[in-house]
Formats: C-alpha cells, sequence, structure tokens
C-alpha cells in the first residue's frame, strides 16, 4: 500500500506567492518616486536640523526595507482576510503608497516644504489609521508598519526644521 502525501496546511500556494509578488509590485514604483524627483541644488541649500543625517543616501535603503515591509504586512493582512474580499483594511493600503509618492512630488519636485510638511502629517496618519484597521486581522501586519511609522515620524520632524529654517 502506498500511502500518498497530503500537502501540508501551513505551506505557501502559487496564489499566495503571486499575491506576494502583487504587494511588491505596488509598493516597489512608489519607493522608485524618489529617482523622478531627487534632491537637486535647491535641497543641497537648505539649512538642515542639528539631527539630520548627513548624508541624503540613507533614505534609499530604508526605504527599500520599509516598503518590503509594508509589502509583506499587506499581503498578511489579504491572506486573513480572504482574496475576495474588498475590506477597509486593504482599500487604506494604498493610501499610504499614494501620500508618500505624492510627498516626494511636493517636496522635491516643487520645492514646497510648508506643503510637503501638511502632506507628510497627512501621511503620518494614514499609516497609523492603516496599522489599526490592520491590527485586528493580523498582529504581525501591524507590527510590520510601526518602523513605517517610526521613519515617517522622524521624517515629518525632518521637515517641520526644514520649513522653519528655510
Amino acid at each position: 500500500m502506498t500511502a500518498v502525501a497530503t500537502p501540508r496546511r501551513d505551506a505557501p500556494s502559487f496564489g499566495q506567492h503571486l499575491s506576494l509578488t502583487f504587494f511588491i509590485v505596488l509598493c516597489f514604483p512608489v519607493a522608485a518616486t524618489g529617482r523622478f524627483f531627487p534632491p537637486d541644488d535647491w535641497y543641497a541649500s537648505l539649512t538642515r536640523s542639528s539631527f539630520a543625517p548627513p548624508a541624503h543616501w540613507v533614505f534609499g535603503p530604508v526605504s527599500t526595507v520599509l516598503y518590503l515591509m509594508m509589502a509583506v504586512s499587506g499581503w498578511m493582512v489579504w491572506k486573513s482576510l480572504g482574496s475576495t474580499s474588498k475590506r477597509p483594511e486593504l482599500l487604506v493600503f494604498g493610501v499610504p503608497l499614494f501620500l508618500n509618492a505624492a510627498w516626494s512630488a511636493i517636496f522635491f519636485g516643487l520645492h514646497r516644504s510648508g506643503w510637503a510638511f501638511v502632506e507628510i502629517c497627512f501621511l503620518w496618519l494614514a499609516i497609523l489609521i492603516t496599522i489599526l484597521l490592520c491590527r485586528s486581522h493580523s498582529k504581525s501586519a501591524a507590527v510590520l508598519l510601526m518602523p513605517y511609522l517610526a521613519w515617517v515620524s522622524f521624517a515629518t520632524v525632518l521637515n517641520y526644521g526644514l520649513s522653519t529654517l528655510n
């Protein structure tokens, strides 16, 4: 008699891999908006707070890790809700992505640090709401978004400093 192997219930399916890929593909173009609006001479001429990082290059690697964590977080919520669900947790997931891309355009593209400060406050609030909505479905997904909230908190303080010093 031959034993038939049964698939493990916790093993990721092709559909789960595909959905994770979808969330990664959703997040990383937003990360790439920094390439369209790089720091320029205007940014180099700004007076910065004493606690501002010495080099702008640190933002790229940190953002890459944060966007990957956001993608995994979104995927975890999607898994907990099911693929056909149109719950607010999934709809709200895109709001911080949009606001993050918009901040780069406002700050680096338009050189409007005051407007960017107002916009980043909305971004911070959107991330907090996303964490709160996700928490009831996946505590791990909510935890994965907390470093993003911390980073945007720091960026908000930096943006405020740039707005008031210049």
